[in-house]
């Protein structure tokens, strides 16, 4: 049985930092394309970051220097660092794995707000 196992989010000051953690069992990370989705209240499910099996990475503009994507494969997990907060960056964020199948982290909450 596959599962991605999500953890890390919570409420941060706007320019704080929160990393996440998309831990997966039943499937090899590193034999995926990762990615990190996220929804906030009212609007679609929209893409922020992937990371290919050759480790490649590849942000959403809105995102792209403040946000890492990363991947430890001897845990088997994959990362979403995230700095220099902004409130427009408040939502449900997702993680997914993508190889024949995708499969889906259940969602964590991330709010930025003074």
């Amino acid at each position: 049985q596959v599962q991605l196992v999500q953890s890390g989010g919570g409420l941060v000051e706007p320019g704080g930092s929160l990393r996440l953690s998309c831990a997966a069992s039943g499937i090899i990370f590193s034999s995926s394309v990762g990615r990190w989705f996220r929804q906030a209240p009212g609007k679609q499910r929209e893409f922020v970051a992937l990371i290919t099996t050759n480790g490649n990475d590849n942000y959403a503009a809105s995102v792209k220097g403040r946000f890492t994507i990363s991947r430890d494969n001897a845990e088997n997990t994959m990362y979403l660092q995230m700095n220099n907060l902004k409130s427009e960056d408040t939502a449900v964020y997702y993680c997914s794995a993508q190889g024949a199948t995708t499969y889906w982290g259940q969602g964590t909450q991330v709010t930025v707000s003074s």
